[in-house]
């Protein structure tokens, strides 16, 4: 696959001549709703085996080779050209696809109004052949130890009909967000306890779940233990019925990271109970903040390789969010929220509103600025196919076990493509 960064004058004819693909193949993969008319700075993916590098001032073979994980020889051979010869600027050398990954893929799907949309139900169909765990949005913790369910309707049918897993997500979610008190009441009673992994065992049974996902947050400081325990007294449990157990960990970069979301996540003990993590790597940029990238790479590596401190690759899902937020300026604490956009729906802002697209090298992330028609100016920033790019690089060279997804339903055409291109997804 190949990256194209839509450049001035750029039509979908002159890049498909360009890259030795169609204009329809072009539009297809990147499911363009108005090809004719493209944004300067959009990128967008070709899909050819393999890619084009054109050289850089400075390149050889070899520092190519090395970008792309091959040889120099290689290079050589398959664009015929000498190992040892000058290459001019701007020339065109064929990178060969090289094999791929394997990993683990999990997406959130989160319901609303209790009910399953349209879009949400076509959005599993989809994207569940890509991926290994599809993870409804989520039991809620009662008072009681019950569990209030999320509605399912086909997502156990297309689950099995793709070769994916079912996984429960069980959180202390209340009306006003994740509540601290149901998480300490729940974890510092035994009785209550053993309800909760009675009531979650019967219900996998039920639907036919295969591993469940505590993503239980904003517990308070001293919880930490208790949780701990909690997941190991989960873990005994679960694995004498034959599943699996996973849970959900804020961003941290050092064990003693303090905060509301922090404190109460314990990376070494979750990395040594817990079949498997996801790092909730996304939301530096969030709606009640000021504009910034949603997951910059600096700061999705920090907590990476802090995590690699705590528990072995082979068990993180790196998470990745599939969207992006359309800010109203000036920013002001307590203000406006941002509103939520999907990387395709940022391309048609800035094309309604004929603007160029930026990108920032620092975050790796796209972004751009506009004023509304009551002349409000807008800052948006979202996930396009360079940026996902940094994070499958990531995965690879860290040697993760893959990514979780936040979440279905939101339009980004070219992470699939990249995907797909990239690893092979591991089944169940």
């Amino acid at each position: 696959m190949q990256i194209h960064v839509v450049q001035q004058g750029d039509s979908v004819y002159s890049i498909a001549s360009l890259y030795e693909s169609t204009p329809n193949a072009i539009i297809e993969a990147n499911e363009l709703e108005t090809p004719g008319d493209l944004v300067v700075g959009q990128a967008i993916v070709i899909p050819i085996v393999g890619q084009f590098y054109f050289v850089q001032p400075g390149d050889s073979l070899y520092t190519i080779a090395q970008q792309f994980n091959t040889t120099a020889d290689q290079l050589a051979q398959v664009n015929g050209i000498q190992p040892g010869g000058v290459l001019p600027v701007g020339y065109r050398l064929y990178i060969p696809e090289q094999p791929p990954t394997p990993i683990s893929t999990n997406a959130y799907i989160e319901p609303f109004g209790g009910e399953v949309s349209d879009i949400l139900e076509a959005s599993a169909e989809t994207r569940a052949p890509k991926l290994s765990y599809l993870a409804p949005f989520s039991y809620e913790i009662q008072e009681d130890a019950s569990l209030k369910a999320p509605p399912l309707n086909n997502f156990k049918e297309i689950a099995q009909q793709n070769d994916a897993s079912l996984m429960m997500v069980v959180t202390n979610l209340a009306e006003d967000g994740f509540n601290a008190e149901l998480g300490k009441k729940i974890l510092t009673n035994d009785t209550l306890q053993n309800t909760l992994l009675d009531n979650i065992i019967q219900t996998t049974k039920q639907v036919g779940f295969k591993d469940v996902h505590f993503d239980i947050e904003f517990l308070p400081p001293e919880m930490k233990e208790n949780y701990n325990q909690f997941l190991r007294k989960a873990k005994q449990r679960l694995s004498a019925e034959g599943l699996l157990m996973s849970t959900a960990l804020a961003p941290k970069t050092s064990a003693d990271q303090q905060g509301a979301w922090y404190e109460a996540h314990d990376y070494k003990a979750h990395g040594e109970i817990a079949d498997f993590v996801v790092l909730m790597t996304y939301e530096w940029g969030y709606s009640g903040g000021p504009p910034r990238a949603v997951s910059p790479i600096g700061p999705v590596t920090e907590v990476v390789d802090y995590a690699l401190t705590e528990m072995p690759a082979e068990k993180i899902l790196l998470g990745q969010n599939l969207y992006g937020y359309d800010w109203t300026l000036p920013y002001e604490p307590g203000g406006e929220f941002a509103k939520a956009v999907s990387p395709q729906r940022a391309i048609q802002i800035a094309r309604e509103n004929n603007v160029p697209i930026s990108y920032d090298e620092e975050e790796q992330a796209p972004y751009f600025t506009y004023t509304d028609g009551s002349g409000n100016e807008h800052e948006v920033w979202f996930e396009d196919a360079r940026s996902i790019q940094q994070k499958f690089n990531l995965i690879k060279n860290r040697g993760l076990l893959g990514i979780s997804y936040w979440k279905l339903g939101l339009s980004f055409p070219q992470n699939w493509l990249l995907l797909s291109s990239q690893f092979s997804i591991e089944k169940s």
